[in-house]
């Protein structure tokens, strides 16, 4: 009988495990690094334990720290989540060992799918279909593209798509690399690539007694870096082609009963436009787009786990599938500079309703929860996101009756959702729910290729929510003034005809400038615009015989302007500049805090625009720092292993003598 769990994670997972625990009476404990002290998670658990450190390998992924916190916390089971140790079967053992109640799959099972080497072997004993691996040593130019896959673990992490011979030594070690330092496994093989497949998975949930469900399938095709950004339930691809649903359960039950699976997992597949499909892997533990399933079956998959490891059984059927369901995943990361991780405090964070809501019991009942909004998240106001976890900050679910509503819903709800401070995929993903492609469901993993990243920056929108910005800080400075000063004037009023005021803001690498002057007669700048009111924190224009609403927050070094135009985030650029904060020109410098993982020149050596020089790794992913133009390596500030903080020279590139 279970009382109490660990949850051996952090952030949104930890705090999903624990609500359902809190619905069943148990009561919490969690972990948490250094860095996490201050995070939601941490405060929303009955007990905590602090792991000293901050890296993964120092905190999340050291077994037998978490067994021993289990036990001085007063926990009977501990649940994994996602990541770090979920798929550890040492770890899955050493819970086990201890006494306590592992909610996951047997060790055994684990193990047999911990290795996507051996997995595929055991899956095409089984009979399900699998792409056949290849050894480096065997990889021909006939073969090209292929993807080079870490053997552990999961998330994208230790993967390469290698189109040219010559690549391939140095993505293997490149993934191994990452492979090692995110699951403390190296090992990498290679297998074909599929450039436009779709990525199609089916939730399994399996008792002790033999009962196997299907329990629905969920599309995952639009990626990043080969990490999910976009999730549904069920499959537009599946949904078009009435015989390869059947075929892909079928696929999924034979996979989990060929290791005698017990819990919840999942079964990926990677099909072709005509519904053929090919194992990819079996993740053997709760997926991150789970609350898909949930919200268009009616069921608590994480009370399901807990039912699951108490010995109890199965109803014979899972419940239908009802309606529509569609998850994002905001991450903290700049799609428009390839993807690169953003760190730093979040102000400000507020999208739809918050929490969970609508799940049903894990008995379910096959009737879809009422149309509306699911929001997991790990942050809430003033949490600092650091550059030693995975970049995720919530995830966003809507569900109805059809998908074209869905999208639709789950769009509006990114659009006026408030984010303050660091900057996140926000626009990107409502950029997604609209697109033409999407809602014809075609969302094969090119989707990225195909389309681009979004519509880019709409300067006509920069420039009216800079103007908004300038406004806002004239009314804030006015506002200040106006106790001592026995007049009101406007800011900047001159009785005689003056110069506009004029104030600079950063978007990325352009600088906006405003100019404008407040007069007896009201606004004077150029275009067509009228000020109707303005405060501190609230401004409204009139745009070409429009009128619109700017809210205004303004932090230390940064203002948020939110309208219906859409949300900008502006950098105040100051008029005069600290020479201490100048850097000399052809200087490379940190894009974000992290650890220098590899050094690729010397001091003197010749580099050529574009050329890779530094290695940095940061979220549990590996960036590269190239020269910015040709020249000479001038001077090298760092080495391998050596922790750098944002802005940090890394090195300096000067011209060719």
């Amino acid at each position: 009988m279970i009382s109490s769990v660990l949850v051996a994670n952090r952030g949104e997972i930890a705090r999903r495990i624990f609500r359902t625990a809190r619905s069943l009476g148990l009561s919490t404990a969690a972990v948490y690094s250094t860095a996490d002290a201050r995070m939601p998670f941490v405060d929303e658990a009955d007990a905590a334990v602090h792991l000293p450190g901050n890296t993964p390998g120092d905190t999340y992924l050291r077994a037998e720290l978490i067994v021993e916190a289990a036990l001085r916390a007063g926990a009977d089971a501990v649940h994994p989540g996602y990541g770090f140790l979920s798929e550890n079967a040492g770890f899955a053992q050493a819970v086990i060992d201890a006494g306590l109640t592992w909610i996951g799959p047997p060790a055994d099972a684990i193990s047999s799918m911990g290795s996507k080497i051996e997995a595929k072997k055991l899956m095409a004993a089984a009979g399900v279909p699998v792409l056949a691996e290849l050894t480096p040593a065997e990889v021909s130019a006939s073969d090209l593209p292929v993807l080079v896959k870490a053997s552990a673990g999961g998330g994208g992490r230790g993967m390469r798509v290698v189109s040219r011979l010559e690549d391939l030594a140095a993505e293997i070690d490149a993934a191994s690399a990452e492979a090692l330092s995110a699951f403390g496994d190296g090992t990498v093989f290679c297998e074909r690539y599929l450039a436009t497949g779709r990525h199609i998975e089916v939730q399994v949930m399996a008792d002790q007694h033999g009962t196997i469900w299907a329990v629905g399938e969920r599309e995952c095709s639009i990626q990043r870096r080969h990490q999910k950004v976009v999730e549904e339930a069920p499959s537009p691809l599946v949904e078009r082609i009435p015989s390869m649903r059947a075929e892909l359960f079928d696929a999924a039950r034979k996979a989990a009963a060929a290791i005698n699976y017990v819990g919840a997992g999942t079964v990926e597949f990677l099909a072709d436009e005509d519904g053929n499909f090919y194992f990819l892997e079996m993740n053997t533990r709760l997926q991150v787009e789970h609350p898909v399933t949930e919200e268009t079956t009616g069921l608590d998959l994480v009370e399901l786990q807990f039912a699951v490891a108490a010995g109890e059984r199965l109803p014979v059927d899972p419940p239908p599938t009802v309606g529509h369901a569609i998850e994002v995943r905001l991450y903290a990361e700049d799609p428009l500079q390839d993807w690169q991780p953003q760190t730093g405090r979040l102000h400000a964070f507020e999208v739809g309703a918050r929490g969970l809501s609508g799940t049903k019991s894990s008995a379910g009942d096959g009737n879809v929860p009422e149309s509306g909004l699911r929001v997991d998240s790990g942050v809430e106001d003033g949490a600092e996101v650091s550059p030693y976890y995975d970049a995720m900050l919530a995830k966003a679910i809507a569900y109805g009756a059809d998908r074209a509503t869905v999208a639709r819903r789950l769009a509006g709800v990114l659009e006026r959702a408030r984010i303050h401070g660091v900057g996140t995929n926000r626009d990107l993903l409502a950029w997604i729910l609209r697109h033409p492609a999407f809602l014809a469901g075609d969302t094969d993993t090119a989707f990225f290729e195909k389309y681009g990243v979004g519509p880019g920056t709409d300067e006509a929108v920069v420039r009216v929510s800079a103007l908004a910005a300038a406004l806002a800080d004239a009314a804030g400075r006015q506002a200040g003034r106006s106790a001592s000063t026995p007049v009101r004037v406007p800011s900047g009023w001159r009785n005689l005809a003056s110069q506009p005021q004029r104030k600079s803001y950063r978007v990325g690498d352009v600088v906006h400038e405003v100019a404008y002057r407040l007069t007896r007669d009201g606004l004077v700048v150029d275009g067509n615009v009228t000020l109707l009111d303005s405060t501190a924190e609230r401004v409204v224009l009139e745009v070409d015989g429009v009128r619109r609403s700017f809210d205004v927050a303004a932090y230390d070094g940064l203002v948020c302007v939110d309208s219906s135009l859409g949300s900008v985030r502006l950098v105040p650029v100051e008029r005069f500049v600290d020479p201490a904060d100048q850097v000399a020109a052809g200087s490379l410098v940190a894009p974000m805090p992290g650890t220098v993982i590899r050094v690729g020149v010397a001091v003197g050596d010749v580099v050529k625009q574009g050329q890779p020089l530094v290695w940095l790794e940061a979220m549990k992913m590996e960036h590269t720092i190239a020269a910015p133009a040709d020249g000479v390596v001038g001077a090298l500030k760092v080495e391998a292993g050596q922790q750098v903080e944002v802005g940090a020279v890394l090195a300096v590139v000067g011209e060719d003598a």
